[in-house]
């Protein structure tokens, strides 16, 4: 009598089976890795908007203090400067502004005054990135006599425009040069500023201001 042994098969899948399941995956791997990319690159563009966000805003805070301690004043002896000069450049305006100014942020002294100051701010095509611009700041001492001007700082190399107005009490103007004006009369009593610099892939951001000048206000 022949016995015959019947052997069970082990449960398992099949090559279909395995196929599919590695399908599956694939398209749940790829949907992942997708939403993670979106997610990253979401990230990336929030934090460079943050950095010109700051960048901008610290732009415009640097001029507008500055424009604010604008010297001009009746009793003590002050060298009243304020040359703006409009310009512009691949159809933007890119102005430069020289000012006498008593900015107590940029040079504290001991007794809590800082030392009047002729400020130049200027503008330059950035070699590296055609169309952008650099923006610079020098520092000359209005008092001292003799005293040099100090190496051109860069602000901000991703410069697209720079618009600065100058209110006369009735009038927006462009350029404005306060040796041509009688004293008192040196100063306008507010200023636009309108900024304009790129990201870093490029694309424009607007900052805008304005200032007024509490020293014109007093001569006014």
């Amino acid at each position: 009598m022949i016995l015959r042994i019947r052997r069970r098969l082990a449960p398992g899948f099949t090559l279909i089976e395995l196929m599919l399941a590695v399908l599956i995956l694939g398209i749940v791997m790829a949907m992942i890795a997708e939403s993670f990319s979106a997610v990253s690159h979401g990230k990336v563009q929030a934090e460079d908007r943050i950095d010109v966000d700051h960048e901008g805003r610290a732009l415009l805070w640097t001029l507008s203090n500055e424009f604010r301690d604008a010297v001009q004043t009746a009793v003590v002896p002050s060298r009243v400067m304020l040359l703006g000069l409009g310009h512009m450049s691949n159809g933007k305006p890119l102005d430069s502004v020289t000012i006498s100014t008593l900015d107590l942020s940029h040079s504290m002294s001991l007794d809590g005054f800082g030392a009047e100051q002729v400020v130049t701010y200027s503008t330059a095509p950035n070699p590296a990135r055609p169309g952008w611009s650099i923006l610079s700041r020098s520092v000359q001492s209005a008092l001292l006599t003799g005293a040099s001007t100090t190496s051109p700082a860069v602000l901000a190399n991703n410069l697209l425009s720079l618009h600065i107005r100058y209110f006369d009490g009735s009038l927006w103007q462009e350029s404005w040069n306060s040796a041509s004006l009688p004293p008192g009369r040196q100063l306008p009593l507010a200023l636009s500023i309108d900024l304009q610099i790129a990201d870093s892939r490029g694309h424009p951001v607007d900052f805008s201001t304005q200032v007024s000048i509490p020293m014109a206000v007093l001569q006014w």
